[in-house]
Parts: structure tokens; C-alpha cells; sequence
């Protein structure tokens, strides 16, 4: 990945981040990483933001745009609200739903061979972040100070489906759930559609 495209991955997996910030992550000085960033300002990719956030001058935040959201994979956003469009005039919501059921099932199983053998908690957290990332949601996990796991998706690929129908949405939370198994709890905390800039699931241990 090159430093142009790294400087938009990093806006993109952290949120917003001043000139300063992304200089020191890409190892370039101040004036190297601002020049990255009004190059891709002229392209439309990012804007900025300037926040108050203490006394004295706003520091100037980057932020993706629309477009630059746009350049991350979103699986063929337009046909896929097409489809869902289609499969709701021909079969109603029950079709629909079955269609959604049979997605869930396919990607349960594909879980469940990843953290198959995996015991301990956060290593089925782990492994169900490789598992989402190699599906393009740009996943990883923290450890919280409590003990808890938050799983955080950067990027959603189903994103235009699930404004279209937000059972995506749900049937993923319970997906989540069922295979991490009954010794967790699982729960979102951020949402994309609610306008977060990432979703978030909180998993504590029971």
C-alpha cells in the first residue's frame, strides 16, 4: 500500500485525524503528511474539521468524505438494493426473510469451522475478526480495561443492503451471539446506520 493510499486507510480504520497525528503514523513530517492530505482534498476524497477541543487554536481534524467512504469495497452496492428490491416485489417480506435465513446459515457455518477447536474468549473474538475481515468489514478487537472485548468493524460492505433491510442488521447481532457461544454477551454499541462512523459490539464474559 502506498503512502497516498495509506493515508486514507488510516482516516478510515481511526476517524479523524489531524496532520500531525497521520505525519507521525506514516513516519513523514508535518508538511509531507498535509501535502497527502490536500491531494486528496483535491480529489474530493477528504475534508476537514476544525474542533475546539481545548483552549487556545482549533486543531484541524481530516475526515473522509462520501466519496472517499466510497473507494473501500462495498460489494456491488447498487445491484444488491436492486436484488432486494426484486426479491421483495416477487416473494413479499416472507421471501425476503427466507432469503436472509439462508445468508445467516452460510455464514454461521463459515464461523463456526473458524473458531472451531478455539476455547478461550478472546480467541474466538480473534478469529471472528479474520473471518469478518477477510469479508471486507475492516474488523479488530480491543481489550477493555474490565475485561471486556469490543469487536469494531471500520467498514461495512453490505452497507447499501442494509439500509435497504436492516434484518441484515439484526440477524448479524444474533449471528454474533450463537457463535460465540452462551459463556458471553454480545451487543452493539456503535452503529453505522444510527450515523456512527463505525459499528461496535461489546462482548463481556459471563
Amino acid at each position: 500500500m502506498n503512502t497516498a493510499d495509506q493515508t486514507l486507510f488510516l482516516i478510515k480504520t481511526r476517524g479523524p485525524q489531524t496532520a500531525q497525528q497521520l505525519a507521525a503514523l506514516l513516519d513523514l513530517t508535518s508538511m509531507g503528511a498535509r501535502k497527502q492530505l490536500e491531494s486528496w482534498q483535491d480529489k474530493g476524497m477528504v475534508t476537514y474539521e476544525d474542533v475546539a477541543d481545548k483552549p487556545g487554536r482549533p486543531s484541524r481534524r481530516w475526515l473522509l468524505t462520501e466519496a472517499g467512504h466510497a473507494r473501500f469495497p462495498d460489494r456491488h452496492a447498487e445491484l444488491t438494493v436492486q436484488l432486494i428490491d426484486q426479491v421483495r416485489s416477487l416473494f413479499g417480506d416472507a421471501g425476503l426473510d427466507k432469503l436472509i435465513q439462508s445468508r445467516e446459515a452460510s455464514s454461521e457455518r463459515d464461523y463456526r469451522l473458524h473458531l472451531a477447536g478455539v476455547r478461550d474468549l478472546p480467541e474466538r473474538v480473534q478469529a471472528l475478526v479474520q473471518a469478518r475481515t477477510a469479508e471486507g468489514y475492516m474488523a479488530e478487537v480491543e481489550s477493555q480495561d474490565d475485561g471486556s472485548l469490543l469487536l469494531v468493524e471500520n467498514h461495512c460492505p453490505i452497507c447499501a443492503a442494509a439500509k435497504q433491510c436492516q434484518q441484515f442488521c439484526r440477524s448479524e447481532l444474533d449471528l454474533f451471539q450463537r457463535v460465540l457461544g452462551p459463556d458471553c454477551s454480545v451487543g452493539r454499541v456503535e452503529h453505522m446506520l444510527a450515523g456512527a462512523r463505525r459499528c461496535v459490539y461489546l462482548i463481556k464474559q459471563i
